[in-house]
């Protein structure tokens, strides 16, 4: 069973009522539901203004995948919480899911290792182009699919060379994008998907949702086998039983 916290500001839902017709229970309700659908996948919801910003420790420990949504307060995320969830990745316990305005939120930010600027504007038309189709991820999405509005976002995306590009967004305008990229970021994977402005439906479409799905997958840990500590241990020779074996 792979254990999902859905993590979202759950802000725009509660102050501005176009968004709260689109995802009246939040839009972390939305994809709990379709993610909830799989019966190897369980789902916990968290937002913002729930006690411990909703990742106390104990819950922070029984996540394998935290997937992140932020936008109008991303200052508002305690340092603290920011630095576990850092570690956790980094030390393969928790995969990261960014979407749409989690590129600037601290979290990923911490994560990756750069400032996650771009440029943005106002709402359109989005292809969708898969390029790279072997990518797990990728698995069962066409070479291309159409979202009927999203809100622009197009380079320069300042984020790390990704260690997989997998999908390519173009809007109306002729803008591009790298709509979704894979990062190895110590022993945990982090995954960062452009679809999900909170006055657009697109996390009803059905490629998005199979793409969060795969990438749920994909993010969770590995099982090691040992667990890695968060500093560096004194190096260990292998005994000579274990040389001889």
């Amino acid at each position: 069973m792979i254990k999902v916290t859905i993590w979202n500001e759950f802000r725009h839902e509660k102050t501005k009522e176009h968004v709260k017709a689109i995802y009246p229970n939040g839009l972390h309700a939305v994809i709990a539901d379709f993610l909830g659908k799989n019966e190897d996948i369980s789902v916990r919801l968290a937002a913002l203004d729930d006690e411990y910003q909703g990742l106390p420790d104990d819950v922070l420990e029984d996540t394998d995948v935290l997937i992140w949504w932020g936008h109008m307060a991303h200052k508002e995320v305690d340092d603290e919480l920011v630095k576990k969830i850092q570690q956790r990745v980094y030390l393969g316990k928790m995969g990261l899911i960014a979407l749409h305005s989690g590129h600037h939120s601290k979290v990923f930010k911490a994560v990756i290792g750069t400032n996650g600027n771009l440029q943005w504007g106002r709402e359109q038309k989005e292809i969708i182009w898969n390029v790279n189709p072997g990518h797990p991820i990728c698995a069962g999405i066409p070479d291309h699919f159409l979202i009927e509005s999203e809100e622009v976002y197009s380079e320069p995306f300042f984020i790390p060379e990704p260690d997989a590009l997998l999908f390519i967004g173009w809007f109306e305008d002729g803008n591009v994008f790298r709509s979704g990229a894979c990062f190895n970021r110590g022993a945990g994977k982090v995954f960062y998907f452009q679809p999900g402005h909170e006055s657009c439906r697109s996390f009803y479409n059905p490629y998005v949702q199979k793409i969060i799905t795969n990438g749920v997958y994909w993010a969770a840990p590995n099982n090691l086998g040992f667990d890695i500590e968060d500093k560096c241990p004194h190096m260990l020779s292998p005994t000579k039983d274990e040389f001889n074996a």
